[in-house]
């Protein structure tokens, strides 16, 4: 007879038990720049501001269920069409979770989610967790959309929801922007920009919901600098964006979520700023480490740079950064396009210092 234990990992899904759950690298003790943060904090002057307006927190109270004027904010700051809706989430990773519940089954039919390899692993595993049919057309060499495989895929798959990362994790580039147009009208399903690295980017299409009714785009402040509170947001055509909304759960975003985002979205040229001075740090980096011959640095319209080592194996060098006191994101493959590539969020200037010694050393070290 098996054991009570035995019994309740037996009803737990084959596809859960097969996949490993996301890492986040520990960074005690190191310089983080491996997972796309903004390096800056508010200012002091915000946060005596911050302090203040938390102190009048309700925390005995539930908060605004569908956190309205947090949504109206989003919009001004994020210049939302007013003939489009907004739903929230505890962090983009929910907003791709309600997406992918919404289509997880349709009148028996089998139901695809699609996007581009590499790219964001949680639409993958999002679409694991909720049964879906996982497809992911690669890009070509240059980390570019393939068109004729993605025309082919659409035609066979023809699939839900097509995630879109613009600009594309891990490769840091945005697709062209036809390909883009062309992917949205063949489409038998919702296409969804997710725009996390909009700020560095600094091109949208936002402005083109208007003129897409399948078309969602997807931001998150956690790029911006907030990514403690995790808040996304969907918007999109009202019927669909309603739809979704039933799938959110009550209260999912909280009060000093709330009170914090619509504070610090008041003094949005801070963050602008901020967004200003890393992109002004990524240009640095980019042409420091492209002077380097041992490596191919690919292009960054993201707070980001993806590069891969030439003559040497990316695993001693991720190793020999990290034991300099530099925490990157060693990418992990052997084969593909990610090849031997390592990943180096952009940091403050003295970071970026302290990143470049540590590769260049890293390179000499045999």
């Amino acid at each position: 007879m098996n054991s009570p234990l035995e019994n309740s990992m037996r009803k737990i899904r084959s596809v859960i038990k097969d996949i490993q759950a996301y890492h986040v690298a520990d960074a005690s003790g190191l310089i983080k720049l491996d997972a796309m943060e903004n390096p800056y904090a508010l200012s002091d002057g915000l946060k005596a501001k911050l302090q203040a307006r938390l102190s009048e927190a309700e925390l005995n109270r539930y908060p605004d269920p569908s956190a309205f004027a947090l949504r109206e904010k989003l919009r001004e700051v994020m210049h939302v069409p007013q003939d489009k809706a907004i739903v929230l989430g505890n962090g983009s990773d929910e907003l791709i979770q309600m997406l992918a519940m919404a289509v997880a089954e349709h009148d028996g039919a089998e139901v695809c989610l699609m996007s581009f390899d590499p790219g964001f692993v949680m639409y993958r595993m999002i679409a694991d967790f909720t049964g879906i049919n996982y497809v992911g057309v690669s890009l070509s060499e240059d980390f570019t959309l393939d068109m004729l495989s993605t025309r082919r895929a659409i035609e066979e798959y023809q699939p839900s929801i097509i995630f879109i990362a613009y600009p594309n994790n891990p490769s840091a580039n945005c697709f062209d922007e036809q390909d883009i147009e062309e992917i949205i009208s063949l489409a038998p399903g919702m296409v969804v920009l997710d725009e996390a690295y909009h700020p560095f980017a600094q091109t949208s299409f936002m402005d083109r919901l208007t003129e897409h009714d399948n078309l969602l785009v997807m931001r998150t402040v956690s790029k911006m600098g907030l990514a403690g509170l995790r808040l996304g947001l969907l918007c999109g055509h009202p019927d669909i964006i309603a739809e979704i909304d039933k799938i959110r759960l009550p209260y999912n975003i909280n009060v000093l979520t709330q009170l914090t985002a619509e504070l610090v979205l008041d003094n949005i040229a801070e963050l602008d700023q901020q967004a200003e001075h890393i992109r002004a740090q990524r240009e640095v980096l980019l042409q420091q480490m492209a002077k380097h011959k041992g490596l191919h640095v690919f292009p960054s319209q993201a707070n980001f740079i993806l590069f891969r080592v030439l003559n040497r194996n990316a695993n001693d060098v991720f190793e020999s950064i990290k034991q300099s006191g530099v925490l990157i994101k060693n990418m992990k493959a052997d084969t593909g396009l990610l090849s031997n590539c390592l990943r180096v969020t952009v940091g403050t200037p003295d970071e970026n210092r302290a990143f470049m010694s540590a590769l260049m050393k890293a390179m000499k070290n045999e």
